[in-house]
């Protein structure tokens, strides 16, 4: 505080966590989504996490909490919202149907489970959410939570792979059914009340919904020539497998950082990161010290300001702070985050409000 005043003291190395702002002193932080060149979507809903949907519910990343203790809370907390509901009786084969088995979706189910609700639970990939998305052996943070049924989830830092197969003990001990592969393509209201859920598999008739779906939805793209190739992905599961090749990361997040540092870390890599501002603001600083004390070695080149043009079958050209380069490429990542999957969202009537923060 400076003349009663807050001042920023290393604003770079804020992650947006909300527990710097509980604890803030003074009450000095804020917290905002989105930027003020990039809103983002957030689907609006109540204290008890009701959409103006009645009976449709709304918990963890897809919120706006992508804090994995905070998704497990919301989980817990919007299910026993939704027994309220229950209680009051209906006519549905169903009480809740939960669509998702990242953290929030797996607790509400395992809350459903313990107070005996008729509930099923759908997942489109695999257990875990976005957690199971991330690179092998990437450390997870979190904070200890308490699961229904089966007690403390202690980890603070833990690596992924531990993480989802303590979920996956979690989900053999406790009896869970979660039906994975399997997508829902439509949310409708049904004339007696309640929903009718169709998806890739089935259609159920249930009393309410419990959306626990992230907000990876669909990777956001570059729009530009030639990213349709086969050599652009938007996710890394396996370093390895660019083993001695010529791989180009755009983004400036933790996924990006994470994603250049590890596969620059094998063999035979040259690994170019491409971000179109002109610092790592959005990132962790152990992920910014990383990058910089690589880049100073020479294991991985940082492009800031810059932006891809088009992507060739061996080559990517970027612009560079106004100037044209053309670089060897074998491999393209990018990690500039998801698109919120508005448009189901508003199909099923919620609505949806962008969010802007402040440079």
């Amino acid at each position: 505080m400076i003349n009663k005043k807050a001042h920023l003291v290393g604003p770079t190395n804020c992650i947006g966590h909300g527990a710097c702002k509980a604890v803030c002193p003074v009450g000095a932080i804020t917290l905002v989504f989105g930027t003020a060149r990039r809103g983002v979507d957030i689907p609006l809903v109540n204290p008890d996490f009701e959409t103006n949907v009645s009976g449709v519910y709304i918990a963890g990343e897809l919120g706006g909490m992508g804090l994995i203790r905070n998704a497990v809370e919301q989980g817990k907390q919007a299910m026993q919202s939704i027994q309220k509901v229950i209680e009051q009786g209906h006519n549905n084969a169903l009480d809740v149907i939960v669509v998702g088995a990242g953290p929030a979706g797996f607790a509400a189910t395992l809350s459903a489970k313990e107070a005996d609700m008729k509930c099923a639970t759908v997942e489109q990939e695999e257990l875990g959410g976005t957690v199971a998305h991330f690179p092998r052996r990437k450390l997870v943070m979190t904070q200890p939570a308490i699961l229904p049924i089966v007690g403390p989830m202690r980890f603070k830092e833990v690596q992924k792979e531990t993480l989802i197969e303590f979920w996956r003990d979690v989900e053999k001990k406790a009896s869970l059914e979660i039906s994975y592969g399997e997508s829902v393509t439509s949310i409708e209201a049904a004339t007696s009340g309640g929903f009718t859920v169709t998806t890739s598999k089935a259609v159920y008739d249930t009393r309410t919904v419990l959306l626990a779906i992230g907000r990876r939805g669909s990777p956001r793209k570059l729009g530009v020539p030639g990213e349709e190739q086969g050599k652009v992905v938007y996710r890394v599961i396996d370093p390895t497998q660019h083993q001695n090749q010529h791989v180009l990361v755009v983004g400036g997040g933790d996924s990006a950082l994470e994603a250049a540092t590890t596969i620059a870390a094998e063999s035979g890599t040259t690994v170019s990161i491409s971000y179109r501002s002109e610092s790592f603001s959005r990132a962790k600083l152990k992920n910014r010290d990383l990058v910089q004390k690589m880049s100073a070695e020479g294991s991985l080149r940082v492009m800031f300001k810059s932006n891809v043009r088009s992507i060739d079958e061996s080559s990517v050209t970027i612009d560079v702070d106004g100037t044209e380069e053309t670089l060897p490429n074998d491999a393209v990542v990018v990690s500039a985050g998801g698109i919120l999957p508005s448009g189901f969202l508003r199909t099923i009537g919620i609505h949806v409000e962008t969010k802007w923060g402040t440079e």
